[in-house]
């Protein structure tokens, strides 16, 4: 049994490698401006997704306030970085550290207020949260109002200008699907699983409820305030609006659902798929929202026929199919089956 879980997991590693290498030569093989811009986002949205699965997915807290991380780390990056007088060069992306700890920071009292409450309350919570901030970022003078701030030019050749974005969001990506399977193989995931089947009974066992939910929240908060970091540089200009974007709550939540909520590779699936889909769309098609039709029409087909995801889905349903051949061939060759 030993031999066989460790091929198994040989095997999975391979193929995590191999991911790995084929993103990191992406950009080197195929240079279009407009492939690596996409590129850029999918990355964006693949780590964003695996973020908020490794709280949401793993304990069952459907959070639709994650997006206030995101604007609070497009602005640590806008604000600093206009305040230094930086340069605009690589040493920007040394901000993204600086992002994750504001959110981390800010996580903390947020997640000690919302998660005091049960599941459907919570995610009310999480919704007014969102526009608390989205409102500070309109109305305080250090943010620039409505005006925005304007960033340092990205200070990078014009033939491979998205690349330095693409590798920082490539590598907060990896270190974050890296984490989150460090989570779920752990004694603090398995605990989050207990919070997620039953949170009573995982506190009756000894299970310190509370903090495990507030230090889970604090660390999916981290990676997304980096994405936004990221973003903030790249498009050179932030808006409260842009910043603070309802939809991206609704987006990274549809992603996690559609590739297999609490899974691993699931979200980054779904964030691939649809994020892609999106600005394919965006270029081609005269109704640029015309995505949101199509993002609904795709949830309902997935509720109705894969509820639980592409991956845990069509996994069981290849399990069966496989447990069906099993059990006719042993029929057939007379030996009893498992």
């Amino acid at each position: 049994m030993t031999k066989v879980a460790d091929g198994l997991l040989a095997r999975r590693s391979l193929w995590w490698v191999g991911v790995l290498v084929i993103l990191i030569l992406v950009p080197l093989v195929i240079t279009g401006a407009t492939f690596t811009t996409i590129a850029v986002y999918c990355l964006m949205y693949m780590g964003i997704a695996t973020a908020w699965n490794s709280f949401s997915g793993f304990s069952g807290y459907v959070s639709l306030g994650h997006a206030v991380f995101f604007g609070v780390g497009a602005y640590t990056m806008a604000l600093v970085s206009t305040h230094l007088n930086m340069s605009g060069g690589l040493s920007m992306f040394a901000l993204l550290p600086l992002a994750g700890l504001v959110a981390a920071i800010i996580a903390i009292p947020y997640g000690y207020i919302a998660l005091r409450t049960r599941r459907h309350t919570f995610v009310v919570i999480t919704i007014a949260f969102f526009f608390i901030f989205q409102l500070l970022a309109f109305n305080l003078n250090f943010t620039g109002g409505s005006a925005g701030v304007v960033l340092p030019n990205g200070q990078f050749s014009a033939s491979d200008y998205n690349n330095p974005f693409y590798y920082a969001c490539l590598i907060v990506l990896v270190l974050t699907v890296a984490v989150t399977i460090g989570i779920r193989r752990s004694r603090f995931g398995l605990q989050l699983f207990a919070i997620r089947d039953d949170e009573d009974r995982a506190r009756s066992l000894g299970v310190k409820v509370s903090r495990v939910k507030i230090i889970s929240f604090m660390i999916s908060a981290i990676p997304v305030a980096m994405m936004g970091a990221v973003w903030a540089f790249f498009i050179g200009q932030i808006y409260p609006q842009f910043a603070f974007n309802p939809a991206l709550d609704v987006t990274i939540a549809l992603m996690a659902f559609l590739g297999g909520f609490g899974t691993i590779a699931g979200p980054l699936l779904g964030a691939l798929v649809l994020e892609a889909l999106q600005r394919y769309l965006n270029l081609y098609l005269a109704n640029a929202d015309l995505y949101l039709v199509i993002y609904g029409v795709l949830f309902l087909i997935v509720i109705s026929f894969l509820p639980e995801g592409i991956l845990p889905s069509v996994g069981g349903r290849l399990r069966r199919r496989r447990l069906r051949a099993d059990a006719s061939s042993s029929v057939v060759s007379g030996e009893p089956s498992t």
